[in-house]
C-alpha cells in the first residue's frame, strides 16, 4: 500500500506507536538507507524484515526528485509494522540543497516526539548531513560494505563515517574482511557476515517448471544474480563466452553506473533483466553453474556476497574469483572453486559439469546448517539488547 501523507498524516502514524516507550526499551527503529528497499532483496531487507517482529520500522530512503509541488512523503507499507519512507522533492532541487530539505521533512516527522524511544540504524554515513543533529536513545551502524570504494562515492562520505563511527553504539559488518578493515574505529563492534534463507533457496531443487524467458536457453548454463555494475568482469564472461560457444550464460539483474554500449552481444549470453527475489529459485533450478565473477578492485576488496550461500542451498555448483570472503571459507572449505582467469574458469566449469551433484549436496548442506538470516538477526538483537542494558547502567 501506498499513502501520500500530509504532515497530519505522518503524526498521526507516529503518535499512534508512540505511547508506552523507554529509554531501556525503545520500540521504533528508523533506518537510513542508499538502497531503495524495492531494487534487490538483500541484507537490509532480511534484516529490518525480521526487526519488525520486534519493532515499528521506518525505512527512510535518498529522496526522489519527482514532486511537482512542494516537498512530500509517501509511505509505502511493505510488511506488519515496516515502512519504506520516501523522500520526493521539487524537480530540478539542486543536490546540494537536497540535504536541507531532507532534514527539514525528517525534523517535521518527529518533531514532539520523544527521541529516547527510537533507534536509529544507518546503512550510509551521508544520512548524518540531515540527521546528525538528532538525539535517538541508541544509534547501529550496519556497515555492509565500503561505499567509499565504490564508483561515484561522494568526496565527504569517508568523513561522515568517522563521525558516524563516534556516534554509534554499535557497529556491525557485513563480512570478516571488513571487520579486520573497520575493528579499530570502534569499541563496540562485530562481524556478521552474508547469511541464507536457505528453505527459500532449496525450492530450486524441487522446481520442475522454468520462467518462460529462460525455458529455450540450451545447456549447459552458467548463471548469475545480481546488480550489474563495476564491480561484474564483463571481459572474464565474454571470453568464456567466445571460448565456449555451446554454453550459455544467464545474467539477472539491473546493470547500473556502467555503459550498457560495453555489454557482450554475443548468441550464448543472455540478458534476462531485474528479477524479483521470489521468483529467484526457479531460475537457479534451471542453472547447471552459478557465478560470482567480480572483479578484484576498490568496490570488491571488502565484499561478502549474499549470492554465495544462496547459489549453494540452491544446489548449484559454484565459480567465483578469488574474494576474500568467498576464498575465506567457503574456498578453503572445498565448497567453491576459485578461479582467477577465463580459462581456469573454464577448467572448474569443466569439472563441475561432470561432478556427481549427489555426493557435493550433503557436504554444502552441513557447512550452511550453521547459518541463517533468522541466526544472524538473533544474535544481532542479542547484542543490541546487551549494549542497550550496558548504557542504561552507566546512565
Amino acid at each position: 500500500m501506498e499513502f501520500l501523507l500530509n504532515h497530519t498524516d505522518e503524526k498521526q502514524i507516529l503518535n499512534n506507536i508512540h505511547n508506552h516507550q523507554s529509554v531501556k526499551n525503545p520500540k521504533i527503529l528508523l533506518c537510513f538507507s542508499h538502497l531503495r528497499w524495492d531494487f534487490v532483496y538483500q541484507r537490509p531487507q532480511h534484516l529490518l524484515s525480521r526487526f519488525s517482529k520486534d519493532y515499528t520500522v521506518f525505512f527512510f530512503e535518498e529522496p526522489v526528485f519527482d514532486s511537482p509541488g512542494d516537498p512530500s512523503l509517501t509511505f509505502l507499507l511493505r510488511a506488519d509494522n515496516l515502512w519504506v519512507v520516501v523522500p520526493h522533492l521539487p524537480t530540478g532541487t539542486p543536490w546540494e540543497k537536497s540535504n536541507q530539505v531532507s532534514k527539514r521533512l525528517l525534523d517535521n516527522l518527529l518533531a514532539g516526539h520523544d527521541l529516547n524511544t527510537y533507534i536509529f540504524w544507518y546503512y550510509t554515513p551521508m544520512a548524518l548531513s540531515f540527521s546528525s543533529h538528532l538525539k535517538p536513545s541508541f544509534i547501529v551502524y550496519d556497515c555492509m560494505d565500503e561505499l567509499s570504494n565504490f564508483k561515484f562515492a561522494p568526496p565527504e562520505l569517508r568523513a561522515n563515517e568517522a563521525e558516524l563511527f563516534n556516534k554509534a553504539d554499535i557497529v556491525f559488518t557485513g563480512g570478516h574482511s571488513l571487520y579486520e578493515a573497520k575493528k579499530n574505529k570502534h569499541k563496540n563492534i562485530f562481524p556478521f557476515p552474508s547469511s541464507i534463507d536457505k528453505s527459500h533457496f532449496e525450492q530450486a531443487r524441487q522446481i520442475e517448471a522454468e520462467p518462460e524467458d529462460q525455458q529455450n536457453i540450451p545447456h549447459p548454463r552458467l548463471g548469475f544474480y545480481g546488480v550489474i555494475d563495476e564491480r561484474f568482469d564483463i571481459d572474464l564472461i565474454s571470453k568464456m563466452a567466445v571460448k565456449k560457444p555451446e554454453w550459455h550464460f544467464v545474467l539477472l539483474g539491473p546493470v547500473v553506473k556502467i555503459d550498457q554500449s560495453t555489454l557482450p552481444d554475443l548468441p550464448n549470453v543472455h540478458f534476462l533483466g531485474s528479477k524479483s527475489y521470489n521468483d529467484l529459485p526457479a531460475y537457479l533450478s534451471g542453472w547447471d553453474v552459478a557465478l560470482i565473477p567480480f572483479l578484484l578492485n576498490e568496490a570488491t576488496r571488502y565484499i561478502s556476497p549474499t549470492k554465495t550461500p544462496e547459489y549453494l542451498s540452491a544446489g548449484v555448483p559454484v565459480i567465483s574469483t578469488p574474494i576474500q570472503d568467498v576464498v575465506s571459507p567457503y574456498g578453503e572449505e572445498g565448497l567453491v572453486k576459485i578461479a582467477g582467469t577465463d580459462q581456469e574458469f573454464i577448467d572448474a566449469a569443466e569439472e563441475l559439469l561432470n561432478m556427481d551433484i549427489a555426493t557435493f549436496l550433503p557436504v554444502a548442506d552441513a557447512f550452511l546448517s550453521k547459518q541463517s538470516w533468522t541466526l544472524t538477526f538473533e544474535k544481532m538483537k542479542e547484542r543490541i539488547s546487551q549494549t542497550l542494558n550496558t548504557n542504561t547502567i552507566l546512565n
